[in-house]
């Protein structure tokens, strides 16, 4: 692989922690766009690495959550989600690609990445769930009873499709930024 620039790795990691910046500032302030706002964050957190900037990735998470959190300061519970575990999700992803070449291992990183979406969604639940009336809707406690069953299963099955999805929009942003010529 060539080899690139500080410069260079600075210069694409700070688009992308705009773009991402932007992305998720704007989910925050048009409630119907905050799943696409996430969305787009975190391809634009891919961008980095697709070049293999491990700290220009980062780095890019960090600043573009900062970024957001200052744009929206009453608008963290929002942002919760994205700062936690989706943000973070592609950078584990690439790790887990370059440094994971046994099977069993792989499945134990799988392992912890589903226990750890599902720790979110449970986060979710008890603590931002209320704040937003949840716990008034007439399905609650029926919902409430089983919502350890309804996460383990149903957010595992959900996480498995979400990660193999996030690895081929890796693929398919890394055939892209391949294109970009210095």
């Amino acid at each position: 692989m060539k080899r690139f620039s500080k410069s260079y790795e600075i210069a694409l990691s700070a688009i992308a922690c705009a773009f991402a910046a932007m992305a998720l500032t704007l989910g925050t302030y048009v409630d119907v766009m905050l799943a696409a706002g996430y969305l787009l964050a975190v391809f634009a957190l891919m961008v980095p690495l697709s070049k293999e900037f491990i700290w220009g990735g980062a780095l890019a998470f960090i600043g573009a959550s900062l970024l957001a959190f200052l744009f929206n300061i009453g608008g963290i519970l929002k942002l919760a989600p994205f700062m936690i575990f989706f943000g973070l999700h592609p950078l584990v992803n690439f790790l887990q690609k370059k440094y994971i070449h046994k099977l069993p291992v792989h499945i134990a990183v799988f392992a912890v990445k589903a226990l750890w979406f599902d720790g979110v969604l449970l986060f979710l639940w008890f603590l931002v769930g209320p704040l937003f009336g949840l716990n008034e809707l007439s399905f609650y406690p029926e919902l409430a009873k089983y919502i350890y069953y309804i996460v383990f299963f149903g957010g595992t099955l959900l996480f498995a499709a979400y990660d193999y999805m996030m690895f081929l929009c890796q693929r398919s942003v890394n055939a892209i930024v391949r294109r970009i010529r210095r």
